[in-house]
């Protein structure tokens, strides 16, 4: 990007530019010299005190070149008084070349040309033949000019370029930064939503058990301890799940990761429901098993179903219910009817629908849950279900 102000350069990129107008501007001066006609122009004075000095004052000119433009402008003005000052006229040229602007360097190569036409009157030199016609001298600057803004607008390309590769880098870094964040991001949400997925049921369950035993007084003696082995099966059965997902966590990335449960594993999951007190009813119509995505996400669906009845609807009536067809949709639905007695409920974590949400729009299908007019609650959602003999197909 081109700015009016140039940026400060260092002490060695300085001390180059000084050099490189030192080395142009001595051999032109020194040729000056030899064959200058001392006692006919009567300049002997001023070329050995007043040119070097002129051509000084370009040079430290050059150094500050917060404005390029202004600069070489001065610099070329002044170079119709100093044969030595011509190389620090082409160098600013040169530098004004590097925005590559066209109006800028015309002005600056213009005014270039015509200071040194006005500088062989303040210097009428002559060779050993007869004089040349006045558009070679002009020709000659011309040619000096074009060949410093060449110069000149290849560094500033180079420049540009260098420029473009850095900020396509740190571009290409801040993305892949971003990526990582990302990642990271989503990485996090799938840990939560597997500790939720995995532990929500089973630790609601427990709460639900010891609830009873702490709100019913008139059971026997068979009935409490059914319930406590049920509440220490339940724990330690958390505690096996919790081990597997952090064994998933901390587990080698080559070795692959223990199967998800799936469809065939909800009438497992009812009747665990069941074990543990929950009336629980399982109604299906399938007669193929879906994708195991669809699997997948139809079990996350009926355990959360199970989590939320146990926590908010103690003793209600859960049935749970599967259809579809293959090649159209699986359609999930856990109802349940209004809460029979009152349990102390345990800590709801807020994010089980929610991940359930993000899940089931993974899978492309949609979600809906709202309470019932008997005050229960239905959760549905709704999958697709695609045919594997048309996927091939097509």
């Amino acid at each position: 990007m081109d700015t009016d102000v140039a940026p400060w350069l260092g002490w060695w990129p300085q001390a180059w530019r000084l050099a490189a107008a030192a080395a142009v501007g001595i051999p032109v001066w020194l040729a000056t010299g030899v064959l200058l006609k001392w006692q006919a122009a009567g300049t002997g004075s001023w070329f050995l005190i007043g040119d070097p000095l002129v051509a000084l004052g370009c040079l430290t000119a050059l150094v500050w070149r917060r404005f390029p433009l202004a600069v070489a402008m001065t610099v070329a003005i002044a170079s119709t008084a100093s044969a030595l000052a011509t190389g620090a006229t082409l160098v600013a040229l040169g530098s004004v070349s590097t925005r590559r602007r066209p109006v800028e360097i015309g002005v600056v190569g213009l005014a270039y040309v015509t200071a040194s036409q006005f500088a062989v009157g303040l210097y009428p030199v002559q060779g050993p033949g007869p004089p040349g016609p006045w558009w070679v001298q002009l020709a000659f600057s011309a040619l000096t000019a074009g060949i410093a803004a060449a110069v000149g607008m290849a560094i500033g390309a180079r420049r540009a370029e260098v420029r473009s590769l850095r900020d396509r880098a740190e571009s290409a870094e801040r993305e892949q930064t971003a990526r990582a964040a990302q990642a990271r991001a989503l990485e996090r949400n799938r840990i939560a939503r597997e500790m939720h997925d995995v532990l929500a049921h089973r630790i609601s369950l427990v709460a639900m058990q010891a609830g009873v035993l702490d709100h019913r007084g008139d059971l026997t003696a068979e009935e409490n301890r059914v319930l406590v082995r049920s509440i220490a099966d339940g724990s330690h059965q958390a505690l096996e799940e919790l081990r597997d997902v952090l064994g998933v966590l901390r587990a080698d990335p080559t070795r692959p990761e223990p199967p998800q449960p799936s469809l065939d594993r909800i009438p497992e999951l009812a009747a665990d429901a069941r074990a543990s007190g929950l009336d629980v009813t399982l109604t299906t119509s399938l007669t193929a098993d879906p994708p195991d995505v669809v699997g997948r996400t139809c079990y996350r669906i009926v355990q959360e179903g199970l989590t939320n009845a146990a926590k908010h609807a103690p003793g209600a009536h859960i049935h749970i219910t599967l259809e579809g067809t293959e090649g159209d949709k699986l359609e999930v639905s856990v109802r349940n009817s209004p809460a029979i007695t009152e349990n102390v409920r345990p800590p709801a974590s807020g994010f089980g629908l929610l991940g359930l949400g993000e899940r089931i729009t993974l899978a492309g299908g949609t979600l809906d849950h709202h309470p019932t007019p008997d005050n229960g609650y239905v959760l549905t959602a709704r999958l697709p279900w695609p045919n594997p003999t048309h996927e091939k197909r097509t």
